[in-house]
């Protein structure tokens, strides 16, 4: 049976997650009755207001009494269907680091994607993962400890760091039987449209790229910040009107050459612009969102949350992303400190398999623009997860991050 005590416990995880005062928590208890018929009694209130009720947590079918947590990692590189050019690079591999976690015959999995700029590599993870010891922790639904012991471990590592959370998360969403973002309280069904990235190339390639998904998709982003930005967008408008979001990667160097392209590729039907110049340089970029009729969000001039405060007023949003800031437990403050800002939230990804992508995913029904496409451009992926269904982000209603092993 499902105690009192436990119920409290488990929906306080839950009340910390989607950001609820645990005071609302204690007053609910004395709403509805937490012991006997209390499944019953939410489902009740939930159709009197109106709405679909899902069934409570499942956290009776392995109870709290957990036991010892086990950390598997291995290997894995990622193999891109294309090659891929940005700004400053181009490649047709990335490094990745697949996790495990495994608690009670239950296993969340975890992963870390390590494109060149971000500084970190195969190497490196799998010596930050050696470092981990879970064994002074038998409870996995003590999040905030345990990722806090994690962060403590070393001052960078974002990606290492990313792929133990998003596999603690994957493992408690399990274990209470549904997604998170039905645990953080967000609607599937406001899931925005990702865009599709098509890579710096050569007018026949991007032609071609651009045929291949224009019919698959509801906006595109495409990567400029060289000398044939023009020539690109073009390209992409000889094959299809739909909106583009457009990644500069800081490779505009001139703001006011910056400000100019920004007005002729709104012309164009560009809807937003990305770290249009390099983050070392906060003034420029601030007086190109200042000025810009576009807005502008951050990528590269943001890492964790404690950049967003210094980005106020130099950006219009921030793009978000797990390798970045460590994983879903600081991505869901992030998005709550921009939006306490005023500040537009793009989610963005690396180049990953289904399993980071879906748990970005589950944070997208709240975001202004998503980019999760980095499963898409991958042909070895390693999981079924969510889904772009008619350009959309589709979540399926699966716990955790909504993955399975393929």
């Amino acid at each position: 049976m499902l105690t009192r005590r436990n119920f409290l416990k488990t929906a306080a995880l839950a009340a910390v997650g989607s950001g609820l005062a645990i005071d609302k928590l204690f007053a609910v208890s004395k709403v509805y009755p937490l012991t006997g018929n209390m499944n019953r009694n939410l489902q009740d209130k939930m159709q009197i207001a109106g709405k679909e009720a899902p069934a409570l947590f499942n956290i009776n079918k392995s109870g709290l009494n957990v036991g010892r947590l086990q950390m598997t990692f291995f290997p894995y590189e990622l193999k891109l269907r294309h090659v891929f050019t940005v700004a400053t690079n181009s490649r047709t591999t990335t490094p990745d680091v697949q996790v495990e976690i495994t608690c009670d015959g239950i296993t969340g999995y975890g992963e870390a994607s390590m494109p060149p700029y971000l500084g970190e590599s195969t190497e490196s993870v799998m010596t930050f993962l050696r470092k981990v010891d879970l064994s002074p922790f038998n409870d996995p639904f003590q999040l905030e400890d345990i990722l806090t012991y994690i962060d403590s471990l070393s001052v960078g590592d974002t990606a290492a760091k990313a792929a133990v959370d998003i596999a603690l998360h994957d493992l408690v969403g399990k274990m209470l039987g549904a997604p998170w973002y039905k645990i953080w309280g967000f609607d599937p069904a406001k899931a925005p449209s990702t865009t599709f990235t098509i890579g710096i190339d050569t007018p026949d390639v991007v032609r071609q790229k651009t045929l291949e998904c224009a019919d698959r998709f509801n906006i595109l982003k495409v990567k400029v910040g060289r000398d044939n930005d023009k020539e690109m967008i073009s390209t992409i408008r000889s094959v299809t009107n739909l909106p583009i979001a457009v990644d500069a990667n800081q490779g505009w160097t001139d703001k006011h050459y910056a400000l100019d392209m920004i007005h002729w590729l709104k012309e164009q039907g560009v809807v937003m612009v990305e770290q249009p110049m390099s983050k070392t340089r906060p003034d420029d970029n601030a007086w190109i969102t200042a000025h810009s009729p576009l807005p502008i969000f951050a990528d590269e001039s943001l890492q964790r949350l404690k950049d967003i405060l210094p980005l106020k007023d130099a950006y219009t949003g921030i793009n978000i992303k797990l390798m970045k800031c460590t994983g879903m437990r600081e991505a869901h403050k992030m998005f709550t400190m921009a939006r306490a800002l005023g500040m537009k939230v793009m989610l963005g990804c690396m180049t990953e398999t289904s399993c980071a992508v879906s748990a970005a995913a589950q944070l997208s029904p709240v975001v202004d623009f998503a980019d999760l496409d980095g499963n898409l451009l991958i042909s070895n992926d390693r999981f079924r997860g969510m889904e772009v269904v008619k350009g959309r982000i589709t979540l399926p209603d699966r716990p955790g991050i909504g993955v399975v092993k393929l």
